[in-house]
């Protein structure tokens, strides 16, 4: 155990020698500050690395991860995030990244208790309940799990669009794209599912907020 936990550190300094080399101002460049044009709401999972996945490096993307990907708005963290990234850092691009396979959500489509995790899952029960005739109608199940994977990603791309802090900032014409990818493990493959809210005419008048 010993041994493993000290491998990490260990790899850090090889890192940090390998950037050093390869530019010696690196993390003086860093510490100035960051700039990301994009906010990651990806998955907890260890297999779903946003900056690897994408090629962007230190300082290019703000990054927010929890369990299947989700824009709870009442999790005060998903939210604080959002707001540091979309009114401080001036972000242009939100993406909400899911992935095939995902633990979360194929918990979410049985009826077994796993614990305090329950009632997390329960917002992504709600997903299916939203779009049950289509995915029951899905009988390969391993083909329902990836449907449900996507079309959970498309409900958190509305759910973003639902937040004041998202509305505020396109109605004081921050250009700003809020977009829904599915990552597969399998190949490596971002999947973009074409399901964008770029302005408050995407979402139902219900939820648009009056100034």
């Amino acid at each position: 155990m010993e041994k493993s936990y000290r491998k990490l550190l260990n790899n850090n300094k090889k890192w940090v020698v390998k950037q050093l080399k390869a530019n010696p101002t690196y993390f003086e460049d860093l510490a100035k500050g960051q700039n990301p044009e994009y906010l990651w709401i990806g998955c907890s999972d260890s297999r779903v690395p946003a900056n690897q996945i994408t090629g962007t490096q230190p300082g290019e993307m703000f990054v927010h991860r929890n369990i299947a990907n989700m824009v709870v708005h009442s999790d005060m963290n998903m939210l604080s995030v959002l707001s540091y990234a979309v009114e401080v850092l001036k972000v242009k691009h939100v993406i909400v990244c899911g992935h095939y396979g995902c633990g979360g959500v194929k918990a979410a489509m049985g009826n077994k208790q796993f614990g305090l995790i329950d009632n997390w899952l329960r917002h992504i029960k709600d997903v299916y309940r939203l779009h049950h005739e289509e995915l029951d109608a899905i009988e390969d199940t391993e083909q329902r799990g990836r449907r449900f994977v996507e079309v959970n990603v498309m409900e958190q791309v509305l759910d973003l669009g639902k937040t004041t802090i998202i509305q505020n900032a396109w109605r004081n014409n921050q250009p700003l794209h809020v977009h829904g990818w599915v990552y597969d493990i399998n190949d490596g493959i971002i999947k973009d599912l074409n399901v964008n809210c770029t302005c408050l005419e995407d979402l139902h008048a219900i939820y648009q907020f009056e100034e």
